[in-house]
């Protein structure tokens, strides 16, 4: 008698948990979250805007370890004709460049690095509240995002709305890029 009603008490609690929606009717799908990077628009805009940049930057400081190398070069030719105290004082020099060469790389990798990042948290914002549009527009009760912060461990192929949600987000990039042309060409 006692375990019976022990068993009705927690089926009954696990049927009240329930009664929030009908399983049958809870409309689900997911997002990969990292195919949708890897494929909008803006995203792969982003990327592109960084790499050239890096290579903007990356090109001044080849420059200056090709100076460098030269002085190097030219140092390990001349040290012993110049002398032990010339060869310290300049080895010493040659060593601070180095050391200023690698900050100096360190410092534009992190500045990179954050500015992108800024950027992609911003994107990854922007995103959120479209799905969140999308998911009331198409009445979804739960979106849920897989990739490499994974969510879910498994989940129907169908329920997969990841193309959709990058041909959406890729849509209101074009048109947000064209009014901002026609601004721009108003002026």
């Amino acid at each position: 008698m006692k375990k019976s009603f022990i068993l009705f008490a927690f089926a009954l609690s696990i049927i009240a948990c329930n009664k929030v929606s009908d399983p049958k009717e809870t409309k689900t799908a997911y997002v990969d979250t990292s195919k949708l990077l890897e494929e909008s628009t803006q995203a792969k805009d982003i990327e592109a805007k960084y790499k050239d940049k890096s290579k903007v930057m990356g090109g001044q400081l080849d420059a200056e370890v090709t100076r460098f190398k030269s002085e190097a070069a030219d140092f390990k030719k001349n040290a012993a004709a110049n002398g032990q105290a010339w060869a310290q004082q300049k080895g010493s020099e040659l060593q601070q460049r180095e050391q200023q060469l690698n900050y100096a790389q360190q410092a534009m990798l992190q500045q990179l690095q954050q500015e992108s990042g800024v950027e992609m948290d911003t994107l990854v914002k922007t995103y959120k509240k479209i799905i969140k549009e999308y998911g009331k527009e198409k009445g979804y009760d739960y979106i849920y995002g897989t990739g490499e912060a994974a969510s879910i461990l498994y989940a129907k192929d169908s329920y997969d709305i990841t193309k959709e949600v990058i041909k959406l987000v890729n849509d209101k990039y074009k048109s947000e890029g064209k009014k901002e042309e026609a601004t721009e060409a108003k002026k």
